[in-house]
């Protein structure tokens, strides 16, 4: 049987036993079983298999005399495997960007809605998929001002909100999630629970209970003006995000941290911002290096 023919049928799996017991005995036999050993566990989405193998045949019999047709499969598969792993990649790898302690990030989404990052956090969203699905997914704290359209959903480990076009702060860091509405309306899911809240109103759950808290007067977030605001907090939060915004740490193991605070502090001055956290407790602190002990008055 004609040699062209029998590898037709072998790739179209269709040798009988004895066009089989022939194929082996090609010379060419050992490379193609390479080729398709090399082949074996690719796949790209939306695929056709005849489309692609009639420019490998035609390019086989148009260079039959002059070129060796096995090489020309290979660089052609070659070519195939490339440009799918490009697409693969491209629509699949998430945009990511995270900000490092003491900064802070603004950046504009594919529907040109507006979000800032605050210190140590992380937002991914996929470009490709954008136009169908408007997900986001963060971790730390993000005010958004979304551009009006189909839903938007800000996903994090905690809960997930969902909105159509509005101004809202998401906060989630270990066992604290917390949503506040600016404008418009947002749907908030935590666990089975759900909520809508309206411009002025905010939700705050600490280690999986929901705890109540006064409306918002403020039109945005405080941290974009460089400040951190904390109404009867536990004591630990206020010191993870010192912490966060200043990139150092903080000695505790002699101080209550269960304790609540209300209170601010600066973005722009260390020594300020320690005083405005430390002065309302009575605690005093040391400094060495990167690290600040606390001490019970």
């Amino acid at each position: 049987m004609d040699k062209d023919i029998l590898i037709q049928k072998w790739l179209d799996n269709d040798l009988s036993a004895s066009e089989l017991e022939a194929f082996k005995k090609l010379q060419d036999y050992d490379e193609l079983k390479k080729l398709d050993n090399s082949l074996i566990g690719f796949k790209a989405p939306n695929y056709n298999a005849s489309e692609a193998l009639s420019p490998v045949l035609a390019a086989i019999k148009t260079h039959k005399k002059s070129t060796p047709w096995l090489h020309i499969a290979m660089r052609v598969a070659a070519i195939f495997v490339l440009c799918f792993g490009v697409y693969y990649y491209s629509t699949t790898v998430d945009t990511s960007i995270t900000t490092l302690a003491s900064q802070k990030d603004t950046l504009i989404l594919p529907d040109a809605s507006n979000v800032s990052l605050n210190a140590g956090s992380s937002l991914a969203y996929n470009k490709a998929d954008w136009s169908e699905h408007r997900d986001v997914k963060l971790e730390g704290e993000a005010f958004f001002k979304v551009a009006k359209g189909s839903t938007f959903n800000v996903i994090t480990d905690l809960g997930t909100v969902s909105v159509l076009g509005t101004q809202f702060n998401v906060k989630q860091r270990e066992n604290y999630f917390e949503v506040v509405c600016y404008e418009g309306l947002v749907s908030v899911s935590f666990n089975s629970e759900q909520r809508k809240l309206k411009a002025g109103e905010h939700v705050l759950f600490i280690d999986g209970k929901l705890i109540i808290s006064d409306p918002e007067t403020k039109n945005t977030p405080s941290w974009l003006q460089n400040e951190s605001y904390f109404k009867s907090l536990p004591y630990k939060y206020v010191i993870s995000e010192f912490e966060r915004q200043f990139g150092l740490s903080i000695d505790t193991k002699h101080i209550d941290t269960e304790l609540l605070f209300t209170g601010n502090f600066s973005h722009n001055d260390i020594d300020i911002a320690l005083k405005s956290i430390t002065l309302p407790l009575q605690i005093t602190y040391s400094k060495t290096n990167q690290t600040i002990t606390l001490i019970r008055e």
